[in-house]
């Protein structure tokens, strides 16, 4: 595998070399970039003596023959900035074209993964969101990072690089995986369900469809045909996937919409996908009765009586247990509210009612409207237990989890584990 190292002008630009020697020790090739600013914080030697390699800077180069960053756009597999600044971030947002870095990066073809690496307040800055929204919604990057912790300045907080092996294990995986779903059928829903009140008002909850949204980008970009079931969201779904047909998006609005939608597409017996990963956050309940005209405000507190909603993912999972068949993978969310082990808890006890394969569980407060996330799996193989009256009955003899359970880090990330879960349990049922 040909890697290109493109490392830029960060405090966290001496880790850089350590993803380097990761790299390495897979036999990986690695052909380093160094940005102006980078040189600032790491020279060029110590690059070319680990790589045994040239170490690029300027694009023009005298003595290179061609155009740089299209030979070199041609001739890897992945390009991978590590670490990439907000500078960098807003470069590569404005699709400007003034480095080496940046016309590379327009010109590369192959998997692009970034990790971020900067002070937490530039971080969080609506800019720096910006345009990683503006990343993400084209359809080009893979993030991963930043992570909660302390920086270069002493304080702490999500701006942190990503640990060196954990990206080099990323850039690895990017390249040997960019198209492991290849023929597979994905089927994603994201996003919330609104629940009618009258035509003014509605019961809805605070999903933003991000996390499903950036499983529908990893699961396309690694091959799959993905079928993204959306309720009410202001996301777009990517150009490059839009126009390709590789993403075919169904709105819906209500869950009984996205009950209706998931079983048509899925097919009578589930026959028609490979996985089905249920990321939206579904209303529990709707209104018994609708109003047709908007409802007047009275003297008195007003009771409107509410009654379930199908629940899509038993429903799933128990059709899938009729059949005895082991397809589709069932890929379903918790997200929650309360400590650790009581997230872990409800997990364990909705993995087992729901027949499911992973149950990806997080809590509220880490997840609904942010783009990093906080989560842990509970799977069949390894099923975390928590202090629960049903899950301590059943499994009284077992640890205690701990926080350890949980990973944090990007939802595009997330995304690419959880996409790395399908894909090898998908090969084993093979």
């Amino acid at each position: 595998m040909r890697i290109l190292l493109a490392i830029t002008g960060s405090v966290a630009a001496y880790k850089a070399p350590i993803v380097a020697r990761a790299l390495l020790a897979k036999k990986a090739h690695v052909t380093p970039i160094l940005t102006r600013a980078a040189h600032h914080f790491l020279g060029p030697a110590t690059l070319s003596g680990l790589t045994a390699e040239r170490v690029y800077t300027d694009m023009w180069d005298p003595h290179f023959a061609g155009e740089m960053h299209i030979e070199l756009a041609k001739t890897h597999d992945v390009l991978a900035i590590v670490p990439a600044t907000a500078d960098t971030l807003s470069r590569l947002a404005r699709g400007r074209a003034s480095d080496l870095l940046s016309a590379l990066a327009l010109s590369f073809d192959g998997p692009i993964l970034i990790a971020p690496a900067m002070h937490p307040r530039m971080w969080a800055h609506p800019a720096t969101q910006r345009n990683v929204r503006t990343l993400l919604a084209d359809g080009r990057v893979t993030f991963v990072g930043p992570i909660d912790g302390p920086v270069a300045s002493g304080e702490s907080g999500v701006g942190r690089l990503e640990e060196p092996e954990v990206i080099a294990s990323r850039i690895l995986a990017l390249g040997d995986s960019s198209a492991d779903l290849r023929g597979k059928t994905i089927l994603v829903t994201a996003g919330p369900t609104l629940e009618d009140l009258d035509p003014v008002r509605f019961i809805g909850n605070r999903s933003t469809g991000k996390m499903g949204f950036a499983i529908a980008r990893a699961a396309a970009r690694r091959g799959a045909h993905v079928l993204l079931v959306a309720g009410p969201t202001d996301l777009a779904v990517p150009t490059k996937f839009a126009s390709k047909g590789s993403i075919t998006r169904h709105d819906v609005r209500s869950a009984v919409e996205m009950h209706a939608a998931v079983l048509k597409l899925a097919g009578k017996k589930l026959g028609k996908v490979d996985a089905i990963i249920k990321s939206a956050a579904v209303s529990d309940y709707r209104p018994n009765v609708v109003s047709a005209d908007k409802t007047k405000k009275g003297k008195g507190p007003l009771t409107i009586e509410l009654v379930r909603t199908p629940d899509i993912l038993s429903e799933l999972g128990a059709v899938r247990a009729r059949a005895k068949n082991a397809a589709p993978l069932l890929v379903g969310f918790a997200v929650e509210t309360g400590s650790d082990e009581q997230i872990l808890g409800y997990a364990n006890d909705k993995l087992e009612r729901k027949q499911v394969d992973l149950i990806v569980a997080n809590a509220a407060k880490d997840s609904f409207g942010k783009e990093s996330n906080r989560a842990a799996f509970v799977t069949r193989e390894e099923a975390p237990v928590a202090k629960t009256a049903k899950s301590a009955k059943r499994r009284s003899k077992e640890k205690t989890p701990s926080e350890s359970a949980f990973f944090e880090g990007s939802k595009a990330d997330l995304a690419e584990r959880i996409l790395d879960f399908v894909s090898r349990h998908i090969a084993k049922r093979k």
